[in-house]
């Protein structure tokens, strides 16, 4: 239902950014980046087409703050999902997060990794990409972090790979439409990690 017609109370409370957002953000994900027209986004979201101008100025910009909160939300869940398991066991921490990952692929809306399909439509050096650089560099930094706690002799080597197990699971769960995946990544990253500890 687009914003104009919803019975939402809190529709109308909504900040035309956070309405242009949540529009731009359904869209995007769903059905590509580059597919998307600006004139969709702002037919969803309800507001004057000088609104997202004033608001961000181009569509690229739209395109950068659509990841950059995307950015925010998944590695909050994700970092919840490690803070929930008990320090005591950092490998268990480590596979929290494919844990958290599992959950999304069996989401009804799922349709692959948002910020490896905007990259692919996006220019190599431009504002898209660099918001998914920024994303893949904190999904990595995040197991590296693990990979310490949990005493692996190589942190950046071990949490390089496991962002390899995750980016991987991501898109075979995407392509081969199969949420089960999730099993089998989380297998491999517990046989890796335990190759690097020593176990």
């Amino acid at each position: 239902m687009s914003a104009t017609t919803s019975t939402d109370p809190g529709v109308g409370r909504r900040s035309p950014r956070e309405r242009l957002l949540e529009a731009a953000g359904e869209l995007f994900y769903a059905e590509g980046v580059q597919s998307v027209g600006i004139d969709r986004v702002i037919e969803r979201a309800g507001v004057a087409k000088a609104s997202l101008y004033s608001t961000f100025g181009s569509k690229e910009e739209l395109v950068r703050a659509y990841l950059d909160e995307r950015h925010a939300r998944v590695v909050a869940r994700l970092r919840a999902a490690v803070d929930a398991v008990d320090p005591a066991d950092p490998v268990a921490r480590i596979l929290a997060v494919f844990d958290a990952q599992a959950e999304i692929f069996r989401g009804p809306h799922f349709h692959g990794c948002a910020f490896t399909a905007a990259a692919a439509e996006a220019p190599r050096d431009g504002r898209i990409n660099e918001a998914a650089r920024a994303y893949r560099r904190e999904i990595r930094e995040l197991f590296t972090e693990l990979a310490t706690e949990a005493g692996a002799p190589d942190p950046p080597l071990l949490g390089s790979q496991l962002q390899l197990l995750y980016d991987g699971g991501a898109a075979s769960a995407n392509l081969d439409r199969d949420p089960s995946i999730a099993g089998p990544v989380r297998d491999a990253a517990r046989v890796l990690i335990a190759a690097s500890l020593g176990r």
